[in-house]
């Protein structure tokens, strides 16, 4: 898996190789970013690339080690989760680790260990990492994978190199969904909806997601303040628990930032499949209007994830986008 391979995290590849030409790769990382984004991708090419007997800054994808770390059954690289009946990465767990890196590497130059959810580490073996992190055993890397830094222990993150993932751009998730064998239509739907993700973006039910969205682009063109009853029917019918409200926010915020590129004048959407659609909801209303709508639907969506009630913050958004749409 060279680094070529990965998409969307240019100037981290950039960052990991420049650190492999002078010699001073950290020996503990932590890779943060929403699941699917490319961390693990990440993390398991950096190690390819430093266990590859060709290339001094990459993978070559074809000596015997690159051939291992692809395959998943090279015997130096080693992958802590929470076991499966189990919630959390517990001390036992920690301590086989700690073990295993203390060997001599069978056949790399080192050894290299991914924990993956790190939050998932519980304080006994969170604490029990410290000493670890700070000096691997043998040259060890260690990389932590985690969705959000601030729920490990400070002493873990300050032991580590942080390296912040974006989400993929929905270009992106595109171009990964296609070269997974998905029909390109069916990509062009599902990769706005991902937020960023390309593990979300293939656990999506196409067929419910293509429903689904023409039922909201149709209730927000019928929202009408002076008809208050558009506004509540649509947050009757199109909110549900909390990841169902979350998917629908992020269909509005994909809607809306291409009605904002419309009315700034750029021709290239998303959401082309649905570009009537997008260029009513652009036409409607004004540029800076349509500006502050992506800016509620972002405060609507943040609330939610706060555990905000998705009813209630649904009827405030529908309210606020309605009034004007008169």
């Amino acid at each position: 898996m060279p680094f070529a391979d990965i998409l969307g995290h240019d100037r981290i590849i950039e960052v990991l190789r420049r650190s492999m030409r002078g010699g001073k790769t950290a020996h503990s990382y932590l890779f943060e970013g929403v699941p699917g984004c490319g961390r693990k991708k990440t993390a398991l090419a950096l190690i390819q690339a430093l266990f590859c007997a060709v290339l001094p800054d990459d993978a070559c994808g074809v000596c015997p080690s690159c051939r291992k770390v692809e395959g998943g059954n090279h015997p130096d690289i080693h992958l802590l989760a929470p076991l499966p009946d189990k919630r959390d990465i517990s001390v036992d767990q920690l301590r086989e680790m700690q073990r295993e890196l203390s060997l001599r590497p069978y056949e790399a130059p080192r050894k290299a260990c991914i924990i993956d959810p790190a939050e998932r580490l519980n304080v006994s073996s969170a604490n029990s990492l410290l000493k670890t992190l700070e000096e691997p055993p043998g040259n060890a890397l260690i990389i932590l994978l985690t969705e959000n830094a601030g729920m490990l222990l400070s002493t873990v993150r300050s032991r580590c190199q942080l390296i912040r993932f974006a989400p993929l751009s929905p270009e992106h998730v595109q171009s990964l969904l296609e070269r997974s064998g998905m029909a390109p239509e069916t990509a062009a739907l599902v990769a706005p909806m991902s937020g960023g993700s390309l593990q979300k973006a293939l656990e999506l039910d196409n067929e419910s997601l293509a429903l689904r969205r023409e039922a909201v682009l149709s209730r927000v063109g019928q929202m009408n303040i002076n008809r208050i009853a558009t506004v509540f029917d649509a947050a009757e019918e199109l909110s549900g628990n909390r990841d169902a409200t979350l998917e629908l926010l992020d269909m509005l915020l994909s809607f809306f930032r291409d009605a904002v590129h419309l009315g700034a004048g750029s021709g290239e959407i998303i959401n082309s499949s649905v570009r009537p659609a997008i260029e009513s909801i652009a036409s409607k209303q004004s540029l800076p209007r349509n500006m502050e709508l992506l800016e509620r639907i972002y405060e609507t969506r943040r609330a939610v994830q706060r555990n905000a009630n998705p009813k209630l913050s649904l009827d405030h958004l529908f309210m606020n986008m309605a009034d004007g749409a008169r």
